[in-house]
């Protein structure tokens, strides 16, 4: 069980439950710390938890039979996913690493059905929720067959400052090169040149392992 702090910390749906539903959240919700590179779930795996992101930077990737990686979404602090998965009471589809040491919040499942079940706030959360990942895979179906590094790069900064997913206003994000051209499928030498194309059209500002948005509605319009 973790604090009531730490969850409107790491939950911003939290905010608008119920003191009851509040604390059933709490209640249910731990804490799990993954090292870099380490997986929290493989395709197949039933991973019996609504999961969040309360520390660092996660990875939802996939693999053909050829051996082929796509990236599908970076995920920071305050995202939370898989609930499709628990809803259908199925096998993760995706896997699921921390590109650098993380921490992840995991909900059971008794209390996410509970809250399911009983919260009008948290069902139209999870309404939002399916809205914008649906148009976030639609996006990636779009860009990853059209667009090049630059423009593959931009949408995926882009979304992990969507304003429904990662409601924190703040606009700054510490992320390496290395680690933004795993998110995007490229080099990190392309990674490097894309960030100082963005940078010069003024859509971002560059500092050491950290990218500040200056213009987020036009770097998610970017295409090169």
């Amino acid at each position: 069980m973790i604090s009531e702090d730490e969850l409107r910390r790491i939950a911003a749906w939290s905010n608008d439950l119920t003191p009851e539903e509040f604390e059933e959240a709490r209640r249910g919700i731990s804490i799990r710390a993954y090292g870099k590179g380490a997986h929290v779930c493989h395709v197949g795996d039933r991973l019996e938890s609504w999961t969040g992101v309360a520390d660092g930077l996660l990875k939802m990737s996939t693999t053909s039979r050829s051996g082929k990686s796509a990236t599908l979404a970076g995920l920071r602090g305050g995202a939370w996913f898989g609930e499709g998965t628990i809803i259908k009471n199925e096998p993760r589809r995706y896997d699921l690493v921390a590109l650098r040491e993380s921490k992840v919040a995991l909900m059971r499942r008794q209390t996410f059905f509970w809250l399911f079940e009983h919260s009008a706030a948290f069902n139209r959360f999870l309404v939002h929720q399916f809205n914008e990942r649906l148009a976030q895979f639609i996006g990636l179906a779009e860009y990853d067959r059209m667009l090049g590094a630059t423009g593959r790069l931009a949408r995926n900064l882009a979304w992990l400052f969507n304003p429904i997913l990662y409601p924190n206003k703040d606009r700054t994000l510490t992320i390496s090169q290395e680690e933004l051209g795993l998110l995007a499928g490229i080099s990190r030498q392309m990674a490097n040149q894309s960030l100082a194309k963005l940078a010069e059209l003024g859509l971002v500002e560059v500092g050491h392992n950290e990218v500040t948005i200056l213009d987020l509605e036009r770097l998610a319009r970017y295409e090169g």
